[in-house]
């Protein structure tokens, strides 16, 4: 009961205490909606309508370029025809919704240990400063996290379908489906690759090859402010072949354990999505968030004490009562945080200790 209260504490004060800028993520992806609307979905990378379409849904609002995937334009679209304020708390009630639901319908523990994971794992302050600024990511994780369980039980297409989440922000989590095809889940991984394929084919055909291409451009020039600090750079200050070598160590280690871990499913996802987030070239702290989903399934798959230790920690360090004391560690530190979970999963992988590998809930090989 004590750990409960603590958890939900944390997230009280995640959800009443709001100092970000309220929405300015989802300002910039329903003024995309708006332009794809209005002047044609080739359109959509054109930053000039963007701006113009953003002054008209809020003046008072941060205008920022549009540099997501189409298809997260086209998943905001809908809420174009709602006053704004009532479309970004619709938005916002969405995301955290689909992210907690999938949390409580996932989770393998019984009893009050399984609510205490789930709102432990919305507690972070990312969570929150996702929901706030209407970061898409929520849904990315919520997409890893019902795969998580569908893969545990051996439903593997529909696995590969949930996975196709990843569309709305890919270098959050790419190595997933990599990760499963790597852990002989062929047929996860074939899903995953035919209904982002379809996507794709929509995408094309609704932006045009003109538009693909303002958003490739588009991503090769300047990474706004701060897009690296959870980066290797920003941890390592790696730039060039060094930075570019590390990746491919890391990619090749997650890819390997992986095959080592496909008996024991629970362990690659979360393995994959950390592998993910230590590679990405760019990430915000919003994007955390998938950060909170993998230890979530590292805490479920792994109930002994030298696993769940080291995670609640790491929680306390997240959580709202030390980054409302401006405590909190600087993102540039918590890809350590990272490359030391990633570790402990590759060594679990190769080297598996009974004293800190057990589960009492493995899932069928």
């Amino acid at each position: 009961m004590l750990a409960l209260a603590a958890v939900a504490f944390a997230f009280l004060l995640d959800v009443l205490i709001r100092h970000d800028p309220i929405s300015v993520d989802f300002h910039t992806y329903l003024a995309a909606g708006k332009v794809g609307l209005d002047h044609g979905w080739s359109s959509v990378y054109n930053q000039w309508l963007v701006a113009v379409a953003q002054k008209e849904l809020s003046p008072g609002q941060i205008a920022q370029p549009f540099l997501s995937p189409p298809t997260v334009a086209f998943v905001t679209a809908p809420l174009v025809t709602l006053p704004y304020g009532l479309a970004y708390v619709v938005w916002a009630v969405f995301i955290l919704a689909m992210f907690a639901v999938a949390l409580a319908w996932a989770g393998v523990s019984t009893g009050w240990g399984r609510w205490i994971a789930v709102v432990g794992a919305l507690a972070p302050w990312w969570v929150m400063h996702a929901v706030n600024v209407g970061q898409v990511v929520p849904l990315v994780a919520a997409g890893t996290v019902v795969a998580w369980r569908l893969t545990r039980e051996r439903r593997d297409v529909l696995a590969g379908i949930a996975l196709v989440t990843l569309v709305l922000k890919p270098n959050t989590a790419i190595l997933v489906p990599i990760a499963l095809l790597f852990a002989w889940r062929y047929r996860a991984f074939a899903a995953w690759v035919g209904a982002s394929a379809a996507v794709l084919i929509v995408v094309l055909l609704t932006v045009g090859p003109d538009g693909m291409w303002a958003y490739v451009t588009q991503l090769r020039g300047p990474l706004p402010k701060g897009a690296d600090d959870l980066t290797l750079h920003g941890a390592l200050s790696l730039t060039g072949v060094f930075a570019t070598a590390l990746r491919v160590l890391i990619i090749g280690a997650v890819l390997a354990a992986s095959y080592k871990l496909r008996h024991s499913p629970g362990l690659v996802i979360p393995l994959a999505i950390v592998g993910s987030l230590v590679v990405s070239p760019y990430l915000h702290g919003s994007d955390l968030v998938l950060l909170a989903a993998a230890g979530w399934m590292v805490w479920e798959e792994r109930p002994a004490l030298a696993w769940r230790a080291p995670l609640a920690l790491g929680w306390f360090l997240a959580s709202p009562y030390l980054y409302l004391k401006g405590a909190s560690l600087h993102l540039n530190r918590w890809p350590w945080l990272e490359i030391a979970l990633l570790l402990a999963l590759v060594i679990a992988a190769w080297w598996p200790l009974t004293t800190w590998d057990d589960s009492r809930r493995q899932a069928p090989a």
